[in-house]
């Protein structure tokens, strides 16, 4: 399958190229600076440079026939937005994007910590309600992802829809390679096309 990822040079991102290579697939790793992409060279691998906010350079690394998976985090408002935007115009087959739990749809499910996490998050959190549902408009899954830390995938890990959401708890972490196998998943083999997805490590 061929893969493009947005924000490959990031953890979370480097997370998702370095997997998707190990299930067979091509991927497309784009990042402003692709020389920060830590991953060794592959027949398999493509870096590229591209910035969300340039929608005709967007345009030009996805690949209609690709699956976009976005680690995009900012934290200036608009970035997220207007990445969606342009993902979406630039017409893949799907679109798989990385938001937070907590935020926009997820709020009801997590309870009282989505207030404190509305507050931290100030003036972005719109935006990031706007992405998630810009994606999710055009038929992509959006997974809201607890706070992340860096770590091993875990073995008990699990994706359920918003209807199983825990309570939001600040101490309670996934990790990023657990975040990254759940979005490939979906890559794979798509089970919640338009909906919000909750990566969970239990």
């Amino acid at each position: 399958m061929n893969l493009t990822v947005l924000a490959a040079s990031g953890r979370t991102g480097i997370a998702l190229t370095r997997q998707a290579l190990e299930r067979g697939h091509t991927v497309t790793a784009v990042a402003r600076d692709p020389e920060r992409i830590d991953l060794p060279d592959s027949p398999n691998l493509r870096k590229v440079a591209g910035d969300v906010t340039d929608a005709a350079g967007i345009a030009a690394v996805v690949d209609k026939d690709s699956v976009v998976l976005s680690a995009l985090g900012t934290d200036r408002a608009g970035i997220l937005l207007t990445g969606a935007r342009a993902v979406v115009a630039a017409g893949p087959r799907r679109v798989i994007w990385l938001g937070a739990y907590g935020t926009g749809r997820s709020a009801a499910v997590a309870g009282e910590g989505a207030d404190m996490l509305a507050r931290a998050l100030g003036d972005r959190l719109a935006d990031k309600v706007e992405a998630d549902d810009t994606v999710l408009a055009a038929g992509g899954t959006v997974f809201h992802a607890g706070m992340l830390a860096d770590g091993p995938e875990s073995p008990h890990r699990r994706t359920v829809g918003l209807e199983a959401g825990p309570p939001f708890d600040l101490g309670a972490k996934v990790s990023r390679e657990t975040v990254a196998a759940a979005m490939l998943d979906e890559a794979e083999t798509p089970r919640r096309p338009g909906a919000v997805a909750l990566p969970l490590a239990q």
